[in-house]
């Protein structure tokens, strides 16, 4: 029996492919494959059994076991394989390049390591894919290598999960697409989403059924039995899905971005504009007509980043939030600048600080200070009050980018990195207030509940993690670890103390790779929803305005909008593309997703 295949660990997914070094014994080998060879022996031991008969039968029952099972994991070689290089047609940035793009592709190997640990897991995979290739019969090239495909990919190997899901700890290295800027920690921008980890639903069958069934062969289910379990699990929720969907005429699209739209966000006081940003190097502001699709958008008012194709480059817009009033609207670019526009689309100020691309920003309530984070490793509080903006205050207690920024009140705020840590700042100190350090790995996003008291983060350490401000330690309140993949984003509902709606239960949103989103009592650390039914994974989760209804949007365009109470869905959208964001009008009446498709879908909604 070959032990561990399409089964997955329970401690969960690695921190790094390097953390399974250990696994493998000196000479090259690893569990696996001396449990293959193992097998061979005990057989060959048995009375009445000739040992090359039972060689023969074993390797020929191994080799239909483990092809099966490598079968669905061909696209987990190409990303070892390439060592992190993208998806075929896709290339990494060129050797020797200069000026930002060589700044870029130098750093970017902080996040899941350097170019040469890439080319180390490379050889990894492949060593390991030859000892599969060997005792399957096949694979493997005249001079005993495996077989290397044109496009760098090894023909088959062991299943992610085989190997502590090994595979789902490699991110893509750096690359270009359609002239835009390469690729970075923290970015949501790119087509190259297709990584192991979205193996999901065939990982997860074969784990419950590896883990529950003896370990026996005989008790053990076949690989095409779960792809049928699987497929079934599929067709009923495609046919739930067609019964909830939102029909065409409930669906306005707003198409004049010419590449993805990364995030989007719905004016708080005007609240018929909604605004856009995208790797075109461009933002927009649409004024929607009406109270419903129907109506149409009146106007689009374009705020280029860029005049020309060259002066665009490196100019995709990142992030952008409106002011609480309403009349402003700050954007973050891919070159490391800030703006500030008017809501009639007027440039107001450009702030220059940053020494690298701008991954958040944040307005203070009072709307005097506008705070950024940057691949640079630091924060900075823009004074905005003025006709010039100017640096406040530059924060650099990080080690590595910062990844997203958040504020508590008018003065203080929360960062995280991908240095693992979460620093609270207060505009005026020298030093940080406190800077916890209890993830495992780096931090992807930090959030305030409406009381400002309560921080939650979460982590590619696959945990959520609550921060009590007022505790003397610097320990979480709460440590949520039952995701078994990344959490990409962690959002609060708009409800208990500090909110419009504090008769209501506060809850924590996590969105993972892993295709759940979960909601917590953050009262009592319980787990109330475990939501499910996303096969790719979960980018963005959005409370509506009075709590009771969550939108999610994830990889291949599937949205859903689930009723809190009951956790049940009781909407469904599929668009052309990915989501990267999802957002409530201010009224609850409209949910806007943005796409890979350089599109965003405004969606009618009333409740139930």
């Amino acid at each position: 029996v070959v032990v561990g295949v399409g089964a997955v660990d329970p401690r969960g997914p690695p921190q790094s492919y390097q953390s399974h070094q250990s696994q493998m014994d000196p000479s090259g080998g690893n569990a696996m494959g001396n449990n293959v060879q193992g097998v061979g022996n005990n057989m060959a031991n048995m009375p009445g059994v000739h040992p090359h008969q039972t060689e023969a039968a074993e390797v020929a029952r191994q080799r239909a076991e483990i092809q099966a099972v490598l079968a669905q994991r061909q696209q987990a070689v190409q990303a070892m394989a390439q060592g992190g290089g993208g998806p075929p047609g896709q290339s990494p940035l060129p050797q020797g390049a200069s000026g930002p793009q060589q700044q870029q592709q130098s750093v970017v190997g902080a996040r899941k390591g350097s170019q040469g640990g890439r080319e180390e897991d490379s050889a990894r995979a492949n060593a390991i894919a030859s000892l599969f290739q060997q005792a399957a019969g096949g694979g493997v090239s005249a001079g005993g290598q495996p077989r290397i495909n044109p496009t760098g990919s090894v023909d088959s190997i062991p299943s992610s999960s085989s190997m502590g899901n090994a595979a789902g700890a490699l991110h893509p290295a750096p690359h270009t697409q359609n002239g835009q800027a390469p690729i970075l920690p923290g970015d949501k921008r790119g087509n190259n989403h297709q990584d192991p980890r979205q193996q999901r639903s065939n990982v997860i069958v074969s784990s419950a059924n590896e883990s529950n069934a003896p370990s026996s062969t005989a008790a053990r289910p076949s690989s095409a039995a779960a792809n049928q379990q699987t497929q079934q699990s599929a067709a009923t929720i495609e046919e739930e899905d067609r019964l909830t969907a939102i029909h065409p005429r409930e669906v306005m699209e707003l198409s004049q971005h010419t590449s993805e739209v990364f995030m989007c966000a719905w004016n708080p006081r005007f609240t018929n504009l909604i605004a856009t940003g995208s790797g075109d190097a461009s933002a927009r502001i649409w004024a929607i007509n009406g109270k419903d699709a129907s109506g149409g958008c009146r106007q689009s008012i374009l705020l280029p980043h860029g005049h020309d194709s060259s002066d665009k480059k490196n100019k995709d817009v990142t992030t952008l939030e409106w002011s609480s009033n309403g009349e402003l609207l700050a954007t973050g670019s891919y070159d490391g600048v800030a703006r500030v526009w008017s809501r009639n689309g007027e440039l107001r100020q450009t702030l220059k600080g940053h020494r690298g691309p701008i991954f958040s920003l944040k307005w203070n309530k009072r709307g005097n200070f506008l705070l950024s984070g940057s691949y640079d490793k630091s924060t900075i509080v823009w004074d905005v009050t003025g006709e010039v903006g100017f640096v406040k205050q530059q924060f650099s207690y990080h080690f590595a980018p910062a990844l997203d920024v958040d504020w508590k009140d008018d003065l203080t705020f929360a960062s995280c990195s991908t240095d693992k840590t979460v620093q609270i700042c207060r505009v005026g100190l020298a030093r940080p207030i406190k800077t916890y350090t209890g993830h495992a790995d780096e931090v992807n996003a930090v959030k305030w509940d409406p009381s400002g008291t309560l921080l939650a983060s979460c982590s590619d350490d696959c945990t959520a993690k609550v921060w009590d401000i007022n505790s003397p330690r610097n320990e979480p309140k709460w440590d949520f670890k039952s995701h078994q993949q990344e959490i990409y984003t962690v959002k609060w509902s708009p409800t208990g103390p500090g909110s419009k709606n504090p008769n209501k239960v506060l809850l924590l949103a996590t969105a993972s790779f892993d295709g759940s989103v979960r909601l917590w009592n953050v009262a009592n650390g319980s787990c109330l929803r475990i939501l499910s039914r996303h096969r790719e994974s979960v980018y963005s989760v959005a409370f509506s305005p009075s709590g009771e209804y969550l939108a999610s949007g994830s990889l291949a365009g599937q949205l859903y909008i689930w009723n809190v109470g009951d956790g049940v869905h009781i909407k469904s959208f599929k668009g052309k593309g990915d989501i990267f964001e999802v957002a409530w009008n201010v009224e609850e009446t409209r949910v806007a997703a943005c796409f890979s498709s350089n599109v965003v879908s405004v969606i009618d909604f009333k409740k139930p």
